[in-house]
């Protein structure tokens, strides 16, 4: 009796193993069947990170005056839709200044209602910014994928920089690039035909369309026989421009406070007044520019003075130390938060150029002092800047001879290029 009860025992158990092995067997097909569901699901993602499958998109530039409110109520935005967007915006993006010219877009729910679901507005080719009209406003700022590749290019000037490089069909905003890397060592009023450049830089592209240049890594600008280099480096706690010897390109002043134009009057102790018809010195330098051109300080500082006065016109003075002072004459308008007092960073804007005071069209009459003696601005030597700090030296040693053999190796390629045509 007792073997009759444990063969029946040990029946039961391998049937219910069996059962559990099935079972598992089922579970895990299942389960594989569910991954292979899960693997084969794809979603449609577009640039704004935007689930578009079942949306409607429709896109177009904003026009003169046109408000949020004319964009948004064809699309049965409600006015406190549109209210609550401005209000939820208005620490990260003021959409009552939305700009003529910019692109925007709206996404609907692909059915018979077309429910707005996103607005996009987008700043430039690179950033934009979400607002998610589902339930709640939802705010996303973000940027599109930017691709960077490295470029070459050099050339010799024969009128101006930005001429020599829309000959080569190359950005104009390289030549702002190249002007504010040197600006400590090149007047760029002052190249001239003969002057030639080398250059290593970073062009931006999303989807394959140029949005922009990027940062310069390497330069060689040889101007009036001599040869000036800057060389891109992370030191750590400082990211700078450094020439061949590892010595900072910043120094303490601008070469100009202007980033293009000419000198139409040089410093002059006797120089015939083109109003007042006598001669009488002249202690400061003029810049031929259009009305409306940015001032730049040339230097850190103080705001000491910001007023119109009389033959100077409107005029900003700069104390950067106990030594130097800058002043600038002729502005059309001050630029912002230019106000005695202010402090201000070399190259921040502090004006326009205009023709106010005793002037016969625009310029900017610029003076500098040197303890308090009007100097002439061009002949200053001043102190140098401070090198690459030692602990880095070889780092950036490295880095120059690796940056300088792919100028090299880019030069030599367009010397085969050419001698095979």
């Amino acid at each position: 009796m007792n073997q009759i009860l444990l063969k029946i025992k040990i029946a039961l158990i391998v049937l219910l193993s069996l059962i559990i092995i099935s079972c598992d067997d089922s579970l895990e097909n299942e389960n594989n069947d569910l991954v292979e569901n899960i693997d084969t699901v794809s979603v449609n993602i577009n640039e704004f990170g935007i689930v578009v499958d079942s949306l409607n998109e429709y896109s177009d530039v904003i026009k003169k005056n046109q408000t949020l409110a004319d964009i948004l109520l064809p699309f049965n935005v409600d006015y406190n839709t549109i209210t609550s967007m401005v209000a939820e915006s208005k620490d990260v993006f003021d959409l009552r200044k939305i700009n003529a010219g910019k692109d925007y877009f709206v996404y609907t729910k692909n059915d018979s209602t077309e429910t707005p679901k996103y607005f996009v507005y987008s700043f430039d080719k690179i950033n934009y910014i979400v607002y998610d009209l589902s339930d709640s406003i939802k705010i996303n700022k973000g940027q599109k994928e930017v691709k960077v590749e490295e470029k070459f290019a050099e050339g010799v000037i024969t009128s101006s920089l930005y001429e020599t490089l829309q000959q080569q069909n190359l950005s104009p905003m390289l030549a702002l690039k190249l002007s504010e890397v040197l600006a400590w060592q090149i007047d760029f009023y002052t190249i001239q035909e003969g002057d030639f450049f080398r250059v290593l830089y970073n062009e931006k592209y999303v989807d394959d369309d140029f949005v922009g240049v990027g940062k310069i890594k390497a330069i060689q600008f040889n101007h009036k026989g001599k040869d000036f280099f800057g060389f891109y480096f992370n030191q750590g706690d400082e990211i700078d421009y450094f020439d061949e010897n590892g010595n900072s390109l910043r120094k303490a002043f601008l070469k100009a406070p202007l980033k293009f134009s000419r000198i139409s009057s040089s410093f002059s102790r006797r120089r015939l007044h083109p109003i007042l018809r006598r001669y009488r010195p002249h202690l400061g330098i003029d810049y031929a520019a259009a009305s409306g051109t940015p001032v730049q300080a040339v230097g850190d500082g103080t705001v000491i003075q910001a007023s119109y006065q009389g033959g100077a016109g409107n005029y900003v003075k700069i104390k950067h130390n106990g030594t130097y002072t800058s002043g600038y004459m002729h502005l059309s308008k001050y630029g912002k938060g230019i106000k005695k007092g202010a402090y201000v960073r070399q190259g921040d804007i502090i004006g326009y150029v205009g023709s106010t005071g005793l002037s016969t069209g625009p310029h900017l009459d610029f003076r500098f002092w040197v303890n308090n003696d009007l100097v002439n601005y061009l002949t200053i030597e001043f102190p140098p800047s401070n090198p690459i700090k030692e602990e880095f030296r070889q780092e950036f040693i490295a880095q120059r001879d690796s940056l300088w053999e792919r100028i090299d190796f880019n030069m030599n390629m367009k010397k085969e290029v050419l001698t095979a045509n």
